[in-house]
Order: structure tokens, then sequence, then C-alpha cells
């Protein structure tokens, strides 16, 4: 699957308490992290950190599950700007929408900063974000002993997480539990835009017989992507938050959450569960 660009390194000294053990000097493997800038047509919509790599993707899923575009067919080109010290880096990043595309930018900018600083609050939340993405409707069925087995595909899948223990993942599922996309990144909201986004500029969307597997917990903010891409069951290695249980029911998800060995918690929608 995809990796990172340029995975960077840095001095270590490895300790042990063990009896005369001395510090020992190495070079480790860490996760890179810069800024990302994404405009849209020209101007500044958000700044993200975010480990290099498939920015396109990420830009475009973040456009997507931000209720800006609905189609591949909106989105005339994705380029990295060509000016300025961030641009030297690649992290400028412009997006070209068609011109039937209206942009609300002030809506826009206030809904990332306050999705960003966790200023979201329950039922006007959900409310506001089913005003874009209406509540998902899927007959799709799945086991749970493939569900079970899902964390386990997801995790031999990523390769930068082998190298650096420090990425997030999520991964798109069909029903047989054939694993479809993986992206990962240091934040576990990109990598579900970016996984999104592969799937819009593919051509795959909508998700709605599929299964969304992300490798921390499931929040508000997941749950809300995973409803973008019209995606019926969203499951969690870790917890999820008393929001995200919220949104799920409202939203006609299926939740699971504690998605390890031989067990999983559903909260939401166990019909889907056989």
């Amino acid at each position: 699957m995809h990796s990172s660009q340029d995975d960077a390194t840095a001095p270590v000294q490895l300790w042990s308490v063990e009896a005369g053990r001395k510090p020992v000097e190495k070079s480790d493997a860490v996760a890179r992290e810069e800024p990302l800038e994404i405009r849209v047509r020209g101007q500044r919509v958000t700044v993200t950190m975010r480990t290099p790599g498939e920015d396109e993707e990420l830009a475009v899923g973040f456009l997507l599950t931000e209720g800006i575009i609905k189609t591949r067919e909106e989105v005339l080109e994705v380029a990295h700007c060509v000016q300025g010290e961030a641009a030297a880096k690649r992290n400028v990043l412009n997006v070209f929408l068609a011109p039937t595309v209206e942009v609300d930018f002030g809506r826009l900018t206030r809904h990332v900063s306050a999705t960003s600083s966790c200023g979201v609050c329950g039922k006007t939340s959900i409310e506001s974000v089913h005003q874009h993405f209406p509540p998902v409707r899927s007959e799709i069925s799945v086991a749970a002993a493939i569900l079970c087995q899902l964390p386990d595909r997801l995790r031999a899948a990523q390769e930068t997480f082998r190298q650096t223990g420090g990425l997030h993942a999520a991964g798109i599922f069909d029903r047989q539990g054939m694993l479809i996309g993986l992206r990962e990144d240091i934040g576990r909201h990109n990598a579900v835009d970016k996984v999104v986004g592969a799937g819009c500029l593919n051509g795959h969307l909508p998700f709605d017989s599929h299964i969304l597997l992300v490798s921390g917990r499931a929040s508000f903010e997941i749950m809300q992507k995973a409803l973008a891409a019209r995606i019926p069951i969203v499951a969690a290695v870790s917890a999820p938050s008393s929001l995200a249980v919220e949104f799920a029911q409202e939203s006609g998800q299926t939740l699971i959450g504690f998605l390890r060995g031989k067990n999983l918690n559903v909260y939401s929608r166990s019909e889907r569960i056989r």
C-alpha cells in the first residue's frame, strides 16, 4: 500500500534498567510531520499537520468530507504551489474547482476552526452535518467473524507504521473483508481524508457497501467523514466518544468499538452484524 515520502530519522539513546547496561546510540526512524496549507481557488481554507504523501488525496478528501464537493467531476486540478518558502517544500496545495461549485469560504473557515479546537456541541453539530449529508441507508450485512479479522489485515498493510510505530491508519474493506484501500498519516482524521479522497479520485465512491476501520478511537469527526463517503459501518480498535455514538445513531451508521481479537462492541445499528 502507499507509504509516506522520505521517512525521517533521528538520533536516539536506547536505555535499559538492567544492571551494567549503558545507553546505546543509534539512528531511529520517526514519522515525518509537516504542515499542509490547502487552498481553494487560491484562497486558504485550512492548514493541517500531516505526514507528507498523498497530499492530493488528502485535499480532495477534506473538501468532500466538509461538503464542499460531492463528485470527482467537480475537481478540475490539484496542484502544488510553486512560489514561496513553503512551496519549496511542497507544503501548499491549490485545488481548482468547476465554476459551478459554490464555496462559502466564511462557513468553511468557521467550521474548520471549530472542529480543530473540538468546539462542537451535540445535537446542534449533528443537525448541521445532516444539512449536507443525510443519514445513510444500506442493506449491507457482515459476519462478526470477518470483522474480527480486519485489524490484523490493516496492520499487515501498514508499511510506514512498521518502520516508525507513529502513524494512524484508515482502511476501507468490502463486506467479504477484502482491503480496498489504506492510507496512513500522523493524524487519524487525515488518514480518513486520504483514503476517502483516493476513493473519490479513482471513481469508487460512494462506499455504501463498505466498512471503514480506523486504528485509533472513533470520534465525531471520523463519523462525519464516513457519512460524507456514505460508509454504513465504522469500526475502531479503540473506544468511541459519546458524541460519535450519538452521531452514529442519528446517521444510520453501525458503530463498532474495541475491535480486538475475537471481541467487538456494537454501539449502533447492530442489525448489520450477524
